[in-house]
């Protein structure tokens, strides 16, 4: 299990606050990753919703406990065994979650927090909340505005909307890991903000590239990082910044989620 990056959470008002975020109602879809020993699946289940749980564990020994423990007393939960960063992306499209909202939920191993939210931002269903423990500071990064804007914050905003909701210390998790976490929620915007602020530039592929620019170098100037990965003059630059009032010798953590989908949409 420790090869997999697994701490499992057992304190149980941390577990209650979680599912408390996900704002259950009846005939809920949850996918649940990295169900682990059922901690949280048990947590879900003592909510007397009438909910479905699909379970999502990469180790074969733990997927056969979960079995044991939960399928036999509940038909409305099932267990996928393999990665969740390949197996949302197919499960996302299938007639499962078609034809409802659904929702995820996980304790997540810090290692793969950053693919996991790539491929979430990628999925052609989108759940329609997602609670996460994870890391506290990446957390926190992701929640950030304006003085303290960053690559992933940026990334994130882009398409869900954060908010850190609790914190959880390490103690809390057995084994212990070596650092605190934090409970994070996400809601998926219905259509981008780039779709619905600006519809005639809704190239997503445009932002991203953008992002990775401007907070390429984080401690230069907007202009001066524009200018290296742009390839274009400064003096052009400076024209489309003068537009949307933006500074051009400003740091990169300045610019808001708002102001940086504008410059996707000048810079063409």
């Amino acid at each position: 299990m420790k090869k997999l990056g697994q701490h499992f959470l057992v304190n149980k008002s941390k577990l209650e606050k979680i599912v408390e975020a996900l704002e259950l109602k009846d005939g809920d879809l949850v996918i649940e990753i990295g169900a682990g020993h059922g901690e949280l699946t048990e947590e879900l289940r003592s909510t007397n919703r009438e909910l479905r749980i699909i379970a999502i564990e990469k180790d074969p020994k733990l997927v056969k406990f979960l079995n044991s423990r939960f399928q036999i007393l509940d038909s409305r939960f099932s267990v996928i065994e393999g990665d969740a960063l390949k197996i949302l992306p197919q499960i996302s499209k299938s007639y499962i979650l078609n034809s409802k909202s659904f929702k995820i939920v996980g304790d997540i191993p810090y290692y793969i927090t950053g693919r996991l939210l790539r491929i979430l931002s990628e999925l052609e269903n989108k759940p329609s909340l997602i609670v996460l423990t994870i890391q506290k500071e990446v957390a926190e990064r992701i929640c950030a505005q304006p003085p303290k804007m960053n690559l992933l914050a940026a990334a994130v905003q882009f398409w869900a909307k954060p908010e850190i909701i609790g914190y959880i210390s390490k103690k809390d998790f057995r084994p212990m890991p070596q650092i605190d976490s934090a409970i994070i929620r996400l809601k998926p915007e219905s259509i981008t903000l780039i779709e619905r602020s600006f519809n005639k530039c809704n190239k997503g592929v445009r932002y991203y590239k953008l992002i990775k620019i401007i907070f390429k170098q984080p401690r230069k100037t907007i202009i001066n990082n524009l200018a290296e990965g742009l390839k274009i003059s400064k003096e052009e630059i400076i024209e489309k910044l003068k537009l949307l009032k933006i500074n051009p010798d400003d740091r990169p953590q300045n610019l808001s989620t708002k102001q940086l989908i504008e410059l996707t949409c000048v810079l063409r």
